[in-house]
């Protein structure tokens, strides 16, 4: 975890986490605030993390960008410490939330680890938000997420991109993996973004950057390689989602594993529409072995290590 520091507007911080946590966002002056709280097993990390630049101040409002585990699990730790902060999301899944469906919003499918949490209101497209001293608008930004949404502050032009935008690339587009076109969404938000012409963006996950003209020649070439070829965007997919469990506990036996993604129904959805042609387990053993040649993980034996 680091302190990003660039020119920001006042009172803002960027607490830029490892990649099992989304960034967070905190506004320690004005309207104190935290966009994006992480992943539910760094939970304390981050309550932690917003007292300390808060300084003792009251928090009076948590936001998410999108409801993806890594975006919002730390909500209920910092809505346990901050009775008083009021909770907004987007509002695609808010039904959801207020009943608490884990299958909805994809924590069972994922495999992931969500815990319960509530709102107070919701970030529509086309309204502001007062963050800090500022005031942000909110754009809805479909492809990575359906229901993501990415903020902007028109007088710095600064933006929080979350996963639409990264230094060097964008978020899996899960709705491709489940067979709903969303490519297309993916590029009108480029787009958008190329349109509000943002100076500086805090993304999800990675450093804050300014090279926003970069970054989008590099998504959008991710994107075209993606929409040629829909199966290695599946595979992408599938190895973020080992990735992400093998963050989350750091070694794990390879049967184990194997075992942990037959039964994650995200496995079974991408294997049936992308991959029925090989064994399942013959493809998972692949994946794994695919994830240990590009180096972000090792084999000792039958344990598979982060690295």
């Amino acid at each position: 975890m680091s302190f990003a520091a660039h020119d920001l507007p006042k009172g803002v911080s960027v607490l830029e986490r490892g990649w099992l946590s989304a960034n967070n966002v905190v506004f320690a002056e004005g309207v104190t605030a935290v966009v994006d709280t992480g992943y539910c097993s760094h939970s304390r990390q981050t309550v932690a993390l917003v007292r300390q630049v808060l300084g003792g101040a009251p928090l009076d409002l948590i936001a998410n960008t999108h409801l993806h585990s890594d975006h919002c699990g730390g909500n209920a730790g910092l809505q346990t410490l901050h009775p008083g902060a009021r909770t907004l999301i987007p509002p695609g899944l808010s039904d959801h939330v207020r009943r608490w469906d884990p299958e909805a919003l994809t924590y069972a499918p994922t495999g992931q680890i969500c815990p319960r949490f509530t709102f107070d209101d919701v970030l529509v497209s086309g309204q502001e938000i007062q963050l800090g001293h500022e005031t942000w608008q909110i754009h809805s930004a479909p492809g990575h997420d359906p229901h993501s949404v990415i903020l902007m502050e028109p007088k710095s032009r600064t933006m929080i991109s979350a996963d639409a935008l990264w230094e060097n690339g964008f978020g899996v587009v899960f709705q491709e993996l489940e067979g709903e076109q969303a490519f297309d969404e993916v590029a009108a938000t480029l787009d958008l973004i190329e349109v509000l012409q943002p100076v500086t963006i805090i993304p999800g996950h990675g450093s804050v950057f300014t090279d926003v003209s970069g970054a989008l020649e590099r998504a959008r070439a991710r994107l075209a390689h993606f929409q040629k070829h829909p199966r290695g965007h599946a595979r992408h997919g599938v190895k973020v989602l080992l990735k992400f469990k093998l963050l989350d506990v750091g070694q794990i036996p390879v049967d184990d594993l194997l075992r942990w993604a037959e039964s994650t129904r995200y496995f079974e959805i991408v294997h049936a529409r992308f991959f029925a042609d090989e064994p399942q387990n013959q493809w998972l053993e692949m994946l794994i072995s695919e994830l240990v040649r590009s180096g972000v993980a090792r084999r000792e034996q039958n344990v598979l290590i982060d690295s």
